[in-house]
């Protein structure tokens, strides 16, 4: 489907147009959003607030990953320039992200999405799966084991650190520096211990949130190989709660990204209520439940 044949010029416009102060403004809530858990940590230090604190952080991990697609789709600004400027040394550094590694990929996905040579494809073509293998897999995100292997892979890197490729040094550097940083800022605060709850997050919380996230954008989707994104993408109608947790800054609108990727990711849900009104959607099925999208993507 081409989206484009459903929206006047006008909407066509209104939804691709990109905005400088927009992208401006989810990229500093993002940044304040992680001071603002720092600081309640700090102020109302408890095992349950360290406990809530960490996995808030966790979905905030998966809200920069998220911010470096935008970045790595140069639709979160307005140039390129700021774009490749905000994506590798404000967004990318956080997770040790290589904004222009991950893009070669994930372009890739888009190119070959709906047919047996995507390369995401190994993620989420065996769904839906049992419960039990459902659980196998979380259980290893949420035990650390899946986490500690991307971890391992960042000390691989900075072992090898001299035989990287220049993209990849420069990424790996601006990763450490981003790191110290906040480590600094919290010494610097009274409060090094809390680097652990961003330590914990990274580890424990944020390959959990990222595969749901990813399981809920492809996985038992209507045909997976149907060159139509409304069969082979999905959305899902999350309330602000679930959102965010698993889909922040809007990234519950993957179909409405897959259908016109120039979209910037503040307009999706813009786009989606108008194809909605339109008609384009008629027949459709969005879950509106990330736990209730999980039972529908396994079986006993």
């Amino acid at each position: 489907m081409d989206p484009k044949t459903w929206l006047s010029a006008e909407e066509l416009a209104s939804v691709t147009r990109r905005s400088d102060l927009k992208g401006g403004f989810l990229v500093l809530s993002q940044w304040v959003q992680v001071l603002g858990l720092f600081y309640l940590m700090a102020v109302f230090p408890s095992l349950t607030t360290w406990l809530l604190g960490t996995v808030l952080l966790g979905s905030r991990l998966l809200g920069f990953g998220i911010l470096v697609h935008e970045c790595g789709h140069r639709t979160l600004f307005r140039t390129p320039a700021l774009n490749d400027f905000v994506g590798r040394w404000l967004v990318a550094p956080p997770t040790f992200n290589n904004m222009r590694a991950y893009m070669r990929g994930h372009l890739e996905h888009h190119r070959l999405a709906g047919t047996a040579e995507d390369p995401d494809l190994p993620n989420y073509r065996d769904y839906p799966i049992s419960r039990a293998r459902l659980w196998r897999k979380l259980r290893r995100d949420l035990t650390g084991q899946t986490g500690w292997r991307t971890l391992q892979g960042v000390g691989r890197s900075l072992a090898n650190y001299s035989r990287l490729s220049p993209e990849a040094r420069g990424a790996l550097g601006r990763a450490v520096l981003m790191n110290a940083a906040v480590f600094l800022a919290l010494l610097l605060a009274g409060v090094p211990a809390l680097y652990l709850t961003w330590f914990l997050a990274y580890i424990f919380v944020l390959p959990l949130v990222s595969r749901i996230r990813q399981v809920a954008e492809h996985g038992a989707v209507p045909d997976l190989f149907s060159g139509d994104a409304r069969h082979n993408t999905r959305s899902v109608r999350s309330n602000w709660l679930m959102r965010a947790l698993f889909s922040p800054h809007g990234v519950n609108w993957h179909l409405e990204h897959h259908l016109m990727p120039s979209v910037p990711i503040y307009h999706l849900g813009r786009l989606h209520r108008l194809l909605t009104t339109k008609g384009a959607y008629e027949g459709m099925h969005f879950e509106t439940s990330y736990p209730r999208l999980l039972a529908a993507v396994s079986h006993p």
